[in-house]
């Protein structure tokens, strides 16, 4: 049976998250609101006993698990994406939780104000928010996957232990979105944080996630989505 996906469309968003690990995993599933329109979303909710609060959602049979941590958490194990030891198991989950702090930070630079208010209505604001989100926030976050990867005792291909895990595909994404919106700063960051750079480059090289990515069903990055270009966000390097 196929897992049923359960996101908006015309955008990657937190969705995309879900579909890396499906896609690298080959997992059999129905991107459904692309199939059946976003209305099926709401329909859907309304139906199951444990709704999401938001999308993302996945079905997998009588299981309904939303929040992009804890789906990959519940697909982990499935595709062979998350470590067998309960103890690396748990450290996934808790870098996962980490990435999706990073993403909400992305997000709110050109929301800070409100996620319901246009983005023309908080320039002044996004304008301050991107200074910090550049100079501070970024390289932290950075520092910290990259000093993961080099005190991974299996080494630094992964975050985790030595394969492939869904933590991996999910830098990757946020790495992939940071250039779309950010691409003087990322560009400037140059050769500082290797080890990053070397795993998204792996992640996009996988046989199948580079078939996924030359795909149609790889959607563009656009200004509707979590990360979005605004040269005036970027800076002047």
């Amino acid at each position: 049976m196929a897992y049923e996906l359960y996101y908006w469309t015309g955008i990657q968003g937190r969705g995309e998250y879900i579909r890396l690990a499906l896609e690298a995993a080959g997992a059999p599933y129905r991107d459904v609101a692309r199939e059946d329109g976003d209305g099926v979303i709401a329909r859907v909710s309304k139906e199951v006993a444990t709704p999401s609060f938001a999308p993302p959602f996945l079905r997998d049979g009588d299981v309904v698990v939303g929040q992009v941590a804890a789906i990959l958490l519940y697909l982990g194990d499935k595709l062979d994406l998350a470590p067998k030891a309960s103890r690396q198991k748990l450290w996934t989950h808790q870098i996962q939780l980490t990435i999706a702090d990073f993403v909400l930070e992305g997000h709110d630079v050109h929301h800070p104000i409100g996620a319901g208010e246009y983005y023309e209505n908080q320039k002044p604001e996004s304008q301050r928010r991107a200074r910090e989100f550049r100079e501070e926030r970024v390289p932290k976050f950075l520092d910290w996957f990259e000093g993961i990867l080099t005190r991974n005792p299996e080494g630094p291909a992964h975050l985790v232990g030595d394969r492939l895990s869904y933590a991996d595909l999910s830098l990757f994404q946020v790495m992939d979105g940071l250039t779309y919106a950010f691409p003087k700063l990322m560009s400037g960051l140059g050769e500082r944080y290797p080890s990053v750079r070397a795993l998204c480059s792996a992640v996009a090289e996988h046989p199948k996630i580079g078939a996924y990515l030359a795909s149609k069903r790889r959607l563009p990055g656009n200004e509707h989505d979590l990360f979005r270009h605004y040269p005036e966000l970027d800076g002047r390097r």
